[in-house]
């Protein structure tokens, strides 16, 4: 039972990221836009001024949007690859089971580097993403999903089975 809730977990967190990354693509145009907003420091009445640039070339946006498309369809593959691999391997020993989590494991931790790393780390703080209402969805967003995926990593990983 254990095992298997950790394939499932692991499923979820590559589910998740697929999600995102397709609706980012079905969305693309206003997925530029709300990146491009936050990106241009707009919208700043709290902390009008910043010791950092912003980004206003709409090819920089772009930029920024497939890296974290793809960003998203990385944490996809390797959280489902991951799950197919404890799957494969859920009537093993335990060091079997716990060799394929590697996947998974990886999942996670590009999860963190996606939403804690991307858009808390710079979004967030560099950008000053939380002074907009389209910034803090986002912030408050990437909070959850990050802590969710370390929280995962951990339960995962933790033991061996």
């Amino acid at each position: 039972m254990l095992r298997m809730l950790k394939i499932l977990l692991v499923l979820f967190i590559g589910l998740h990221a697929l999600i995102y990354a397709v609706q980012n693509i079905a969305n693309l145009g206003p997925a530029h836009a709300a990146l491009g907003y936050v990106l241009s420091n707009q919208g700043h009445e709290v902390y009008p001024d910043s010791m950092f640039f912003s980004v206003t070339h709409p090819m920089l946006h772009w930029c920024a949007l497939w890296l974290v498309i793809l960003g998203e369809s990385a944490v996809g593959f390797f959280g489902i690859k991951g799950a197919l691999s404890m799957l494969a391997a859920r009537t093993g020993s335990a060091e079997q089971f716990h060799a394929a989590k590697t996947s998974g494991v990886i999942a996670a931790a590009l999860a963190l580097l996606v939403w804690f790393g991307l858009f808390m780390t710079f979004g967030a703080a560099f950008f000053q993403m939380w002074q907009t209402q389209v910034g803090t969805g986002s912030m408050e967003g990437a909070f959850m999903y990050s802590m969710a995926s370390a929280i995962t990593m951990m339960f995962v990983y933790s033991t061996a089975d």
